[in-house]
């Protein structure tokens, strides 16, 4: 086997011949599981403040329920995701001067993780203040997406 064949295989949505797949979940028990995402917008000095007083609305509140709503249409989004019965989502968004932190976390009890989801609402919560606020600064960008929590474990 190649080194590239063996690499295909370590990856649970491809199989040994390359081909992609939905991974089987069915023998797994449901656990409580949940899964904690962050993105940042970064825009210019001023910008921030001006975030809930937007042409087009209160940008902060709308990203808010975009993220909500974005997790709970990730297998939609994602073709490999199973669809997930999400118990709770809570999107939070800290504004700073020349910046908005985002915060995404998604849980359910069931047999996959809600990674996607939690990170799926990050992006899209960032997206939308990008979005609203794109007419007032050119110099706004969405960086540092990432995991920053994953646990799981037996339902109570």
């Amino acid at each position: 086997m190649s080194g590239a064949d063996r690499d295909r295989t370590d990856l649970s949505h491809v199989g040994p011949a390359g081909d992609v797949r939905m991974v089987d979940v069915g023998g797994k028990p449901p656990l409580r599981r949940r899964a904690v995402a962050r993105a940042t917008v970064r825009m210019g000095e001023g910008t921030a403040e001006r975030l809930r007083t937007l042409p087009k609305g209160d940008a902060l509140v709308t990203a808010q329920i975009a993220g909500v709503l974005a997790a709970k249409r990730t297998s939609e989004l994602i073709p490999l995701c199973h669809s997930l019965p999400l118990s709770h989502v809570a999107v939070r968004l800290d504004v700073h001067p020349s910046s908005v932190e985002i915060e995404a976390a998604a849980e359910t009890v069931a047999q996959t993780g809600v990674e996607m989801e939690a990170l799926v609402a990050a992006t899209v919560a960032a997206l939308t203040v990008y979005d609203m606020a794109k007419a007032i600064d050119k110099t706004m960008s969405v960086d540092d997406v990432r995991l920053v929590e994953k646990t799981k474990e037996e339902p109570v």
